[in-house]
């Protein structure tokens, strides 16, 4: 059944396209994805090892950095009066080192700050997201500081007859969201269903009984949190080569505590959770937008959440799930041949 549901899903999401015609919106909904597979990363995390990463748009951010730079090039002095000179590649190797240095960035930051729990964990992330943002503020001849990084190259594919497809439009990028949320989503999912993911579920639920058992806390955490930074660094370099312009703003606070909301709202812990609620507050925006003044918008979207997770504490999916669950339990059986037979008149 789930399988089904999500087969519908995926086909009625890859046929948005075909029948929506204002750039306006599909352009929200391309955002919104972008969003939806960084708080699908963050989801690996937060509902799954009870880990709350608030700097983790950091390898959001890294991740956009490293594709546009590898695609644009750059020129920079070291120290002693050497040169780094990069020559443009091609956007398709900003992607891949996107991926490969946010998850080597999420290494470092879980090897050293999964020594500490609670407090002192979240005060860590917190505290190298703003590092990463002022060097990308004042390291203005590699990055370009507060004028931003502009003229990133899109995306281009490269295919075996036809050549190179560039993938310049809203519709082609629309697809190549689509494709990497899909790609996230069944890496996630297989992840959380093998061992290690039950290892995972093991320390958030009782860590004391998960080590005695043999479970490496340290190990299974940063492991976890390299993939989580990886799949958080894709999203970034999409961010870039669809937005095309790249300023140290892409580390905001806002930015997290947007793909916070998208994991407790939809629900933390389950797989579509993020999905869900990256839909509901990515989109929300969008329909209050034609009819409310931007302080109504605000309220307005403060008390959706507060009603939805006033409604459903759990979050979306998960609450709505154990609902359907009760009503199931609670439906009497079908009877039988044998007892419908047995209850009719002779």
């Amino acid at each position: 059944m789930k399988a089904i549901t999500t087969i519908l899903a995926v086909a009625a999401l890859a046929s948005v396209p075909l029948w929506l015609r204002d750039p306006y919106l599909l352009n929200a909904l391309i955002t919104t994805g972008i969003f939806i597979i960084g708080a699908m990363s963050l989801n690996l995390l937060l509902g799954f090892t009870g880990q709350l990463s608030l700097g983790h748009i950091a390898f959001f951010g890294i991740g956009a950095y490293v594709s546009a730079l590898t695609s644009l090039g750059f020129d920079v002095g070291l120290p002693g009066g050497f040169r780094l000179v990069h020559t443009p590649w091609p956007p398709i190797i900003g992607f891949v080192l996107a991926i490969l240095i946010a998850g080597l960035c999420g290494y470092f930051v879980g090897l050293l700050s999964f020594r500490v729990r609670g407090a002192y964990f979240v005060i860590v992330t917190i505290s190298f997201a703003e590092v990463v943002r002022l060097v990308a503020l004042n390291w203005v001849e590699l990055t370009q500081g507060p004028l931003a990084l502009t003229n990133i190259p899109p995306i281009a594919l490269p295919l075996p007859v036809f050549g190179e497809l560039t993938l310049r439009t809203k519709f082609h990028n629309y697809y190549l969201v689509l494709v990497v949320a899909l790609i996230a989503y069944l890496l996630i999912a297989r992840l959380v269903h093998s061992h290690f993911g039950r290892s995972m579920r093991g320390l958030m639920e009782n860590e004391t009984l998960a080590v005695s058992v043999g479970i490496d806390v340290t190990r299974t955490l940063t492991i976890a949190a390299v993939i989580s930074a990886a799949i958080a660094g894709a999203a970034g370099s999409l961010y870039a080569h669809y937005i095309r312009i790249i300023d140290p703003e892409v580390f905001a606070f806002i930015n997290t505590v947007t793909m916070v909301i998208m994991v407790i709202t939809g629900g933390k812990g389950s797989l579509a959770g993020p999905v869900v609620g990256g839909l509901i507050f990515g989109l929300l925006p969008v329909a209050l937008r034609p009819v409310m003044a931007p302080e109504a918008q605000w309220i307005a979207y403060g008390g959706v959440l507060i009603v939805i997770l006033f409604v459903l504490p759990r979050g979306i999916v998960p609450s709505l799930a154990l609902r359907l669950a009760g009503r199931r339990r609670r439906s009497p059986a079908p009877a039988t041949l044998t007892e419908t037979a047995a209850k009719e008149p002779a």
